[in-house]
């Protein structure tokens, strides 16, 4: 989980938020222990480059504005994201269904290793 309950539950309703300004439908938001996982459909308009831009941005400067001293307690330098994203896209191999069962999956995944229950 990101830096507490709260920051955590902020960083989804960012992103909850700014989704039908630009037109995306999100199918599946998830948080992990320092990355997320978003399943979501938007306009052939923005590329996924853009998508994930428009997300650091916003989520970063709300998160640093509602949460200074939490956020940077966690923080090994002054930037929220790192530069680098992966992207993928829903095909005959993989399905919608798929992708959210991953995404909900994956902070489950996480506890029950043990490892990051500290």
């Amino acid at each position: 989980m990101l830096a507490a309950p709260e920051v955590d539950k902020e960083l989804k309703e960012t992103i909850r938020k700014m989704a039908p300004f630009h037109e995306w439908v999100i199918e599946e938001l998830e948080t992990d222990r320092d990355h997320i996982h978003l399943f979501l459909s938007a306009p052939p308009r923005y590329s996924p480059s853009k998508i994930v831009k428009l997300i650091k941005t916003w989520t970063e400067k709300k998160l640093f504005e509602k949460y200074p001293k939490k956020v940077k307690q966690y923080l090994w330098g002054e930037r929220f994201w790192c530069r680098g994203f992966y992207a993928s896209t829903v095909s005959d191999r993989t399905t919608k269904d798929e992708i959210k069962r991953y995404i909900r999956e994956q902070k489950e995944h996480w506890k029950q290793i043990g490892l990051f229950n500290q």
